[in-house]
Parts: C-alpha cells; structure tokens; sequence
C-alpha cells in the first residue's frame, strides 16, 4: 500500500465503486481549487480506478460497447495523466497566477475586489466570481485569502456568496 491507498486492482469491487464515485465528486472542486500536485494525483487516482472498473466491467461502459474489452496499458495511463499536468501547469502560467502560495499585497488590487464585490447586486457575489475578479485584478489566491482572516476581515462567506465587511466597504470606498 502506497501513502494514497490501496492499487485499484487490490480493492474490491464495491471499494472500486464508492473510490470511483468519490473521485468523479470531487473532481470539480480540485479543478477548481487545488494545486497542480494535487490536480495530478487526482488524475492518476482517477484514472487508475477507471481503467480497473472497465477491466472488470468492460460492458457497463460505452468503450466496452465493443466485441473486445480496451485494455489501457500503464504507459497511456500516465501519458493521460501528464497531459492532464501539463493542461493544468498552462493554464495557471497563462493566467499570470504565482505558482507560490507566498501573499504578495498589491492594496490598489484588493481595493478592485473588494469594490467589486460591493457593487455586485445585492453586494453579494459568487466566490468563483471573486476568484475570478481576484485573478484579473493581480491578487494571487494566498492574499484574497488574507483578506477573510485579517484583522478585521473585508470579506466574509455567506455560503456560496461573498460580502463585504463594513471595514471592506470602508477601504473600498477609500481606496
């Protein structure tokens, strides 16, 4: 056993299901929000389960549609999964984001957030939205984060909404 678990072929069969399942559920969220290390576990883990399901199963799915099972050999296996990697690695070199998680404070940038959370109707908006505003604006992941836990917060969660803090409103109308 490795340090993320059993070899899917070693798991049984409703383990290999409920792994599968979880790995498929929570896929978004590591798109969304992990680091390229945890993106490309992720992909291997992912990918790795899948290939045993179908070597199990291979009529439960569309590529076992076929007369003959598709056997995924181990090296497009982790061909898949490098090029999973390397669609991750670009798009966070492409958007400009630090690979670091070190908050750099760029206050002009934070004041750009924060007003445009205030604006947003409602002064509410989704936190993908602010992640998105954030990327734009130069603020990296680390320092929008720093601005739901300093002292005091300009930012709070209201769910799957962002608000501004009275001290967040104050800054962005200031700044």
């Amino acid at each position: 056993m490795d340090q993320y678990g059993l070899p899917a072929r070693e798991l049984s069969d409703e383990d290999l299901e409920h792994q599968g399942a979880r790995a498929h559920a929570t896929r978004n969220w590591v798109f969304l929000h992990g680091t390229a290390e945890q993106f490309q576990r992720h992909t291997e883990r992912m990918l790795e389960l899948e290939q045993e399901y179908l070597r199990r199963h291979p009529k439960r799915t569309w590529q076992g549609a076929a007369d003959e099972p598709i056997e995924v050999d181990e090296a497009t296996r982790l061909r898949s999964a490098v090029r999973g990697l390397v669609t991750q690695m670009e798009a966070l070199l492409s958007s400009g984001e630090e690979l670091t998680e070190t908050p750099e404070r760029d206050e002009r940038a934070e004041t750009e957030v924060l007003k445009a959370v205030a604006d947003a109707p409602g002064g509410r908006m989704h936190r993908l939205e602010v992640h998105q505003v954030a990327r734009r604006a130069g603020v990296t992941r680390a320092a929008l984060a720093q601005l739901y836990r300093c002292d005091p917060p300009l930012l709070r969660a209201d769910g799957h909404d962002r608000l501004v803090t009275e001290e967040g409103r104050h800054r962005a109308d200031v700044g």
